[in-house]
């Protein structure tokens, strides 16, 4: 019933893709999201070295024979080693598809495009969506404002980005930002979107490795319990409404410059947290789509309840009639 042009490029039962999230986004949760039929994505940023990630997709490999990508952050903050490095690793331990994110993927497309590598860009705005189809990509995935870490500063939704993207490419777009349930896929769909990316309905898995307090926390988010904190430098993030979010917001407000804020939200500093189940100790990033998580689940059932919730859907406006 759900099957679009991005579960054949990718070789994909279901048209969902993992969001990529630094120290969650490893071989545990990537192969479970592979092995549920969706495409797992295995975070470059998590990792030090070219070796280490090597290893890291040597794991997911022996924890599944599906198809997963390896992210390649584009982000200056986030390249713990040379991005020239990320797309070797890959290359050499066979991985044939490549996810962008962060910055335009340009200087690295050549790079990138080995035979049979299909290459999925993320992005947030309209002109970079078209952009990286000018520049080759195989699928556009765009996120709207409501997502996790980082939106675009344009605060554009995605009801309303998501066809406004489909309208300006030729190539699939995959839909991110607000979807957790069977009713937002289908309501990409209905926008033009052929999948859906969703990282914080993830988090709250069993096979997520963050601390149990922190799938708590999920769980009891609401809507309104994220924070876009950053605006004022132009880099804005959203984050979890705790104590260190808020804290930094003040900092913010007081005028307090932003290298004196970026060790706070340091990656480290966040892992540690994620690790000891402090919930004020880091940042977390996570997005308005928290209001609809309601209980930690594996992936395999949050992929199953959201099919059987789409088809439904899918179903009951069959038979809907339009008046007259």
């Amino acid at each position: 019933m759900f099957k679009t042009r991005v579960t054949q490029i990718l070789g994909i039962e279901y048209p969902i893709i993992g969001g990529t999230m630094q120290w969650l986004s490893v071989a545990k949760l990537v192969a479970a999201q592979s092995n549920a039929g969706c495409l797992g994505v295995l975070s470059s940023a998590t990792h030090s070295s070219k070796e280490d990630l090597k290893k890291e997709i040597r794991k997911v490999k022996a924890l599944t024979d599906k198809p997963f990508a390896v992210n390649v952050s584009l982000f200056p903050s986030m390249r713990p080693f040379p991005v020239e490095d990320v797309i070797d690793a890959a290359h050499e331990e066979g991985v044939t598809i490549i996810e962008t994110s962060g910055r335009s993927p340009e200087p690295y497309i050549e790079r990138i495009r080995k035979p049979g590598v299909i290459h999925i860009h993320k992005c947030a705005r309209v002109r970079d969506a078209k952009k990286a189809e000018a520049l080759g990509a195989d699928i556009v995935t765009v996120v709207g404002f409501e997502c996790a870490g980082h939106p675009s500063a344009d605060d554009v939704p995605a009801m309303v980005l998501i066809p406004r993207v489909v309208d300006a490419v030729k190539v699939p777009v995959v839909a991110g930002g607000g979807i957790a349930d069977g009713r937002g896929f289908v309501a990409a769909l209905a926008l033009g979107a052929e999948g859906v990316i969703m990282g914080t309905r993830f988090v709250a898995t069993q096979e997520c490795e963050i601390h149990q307090r922190f799938k708590e926390a999920l769980e009891a988010a609401d809507i309104t319990d994220t924070v876009l904190v950053c605006r004022s430098f132009g880099e804005q993030v959203r984050l979890y409404r705790n104590g260190l979010a808020r804290q930094i917001l003040e900092m913010e407000r007081g005028g307090v410059g932003l290298e004196e804020i970026l060790p706070l939200m340091s990656g480290l500093r966040g892992l540690e947290a994620y690790i000891k189940g402090d919930l004020d100790a880091g940042v977390f990033p996570i997005g308005q789509s928290a209001g609809l998580v309601k209980k930690v689940k594996t992936v395999k059932e949050v992929v199953d309840d959201i099919f059987d919730e789409a088809r439904q859907v899918w179903e009951r406006m069959a038979q809907s009639r339009l008046p007259g």
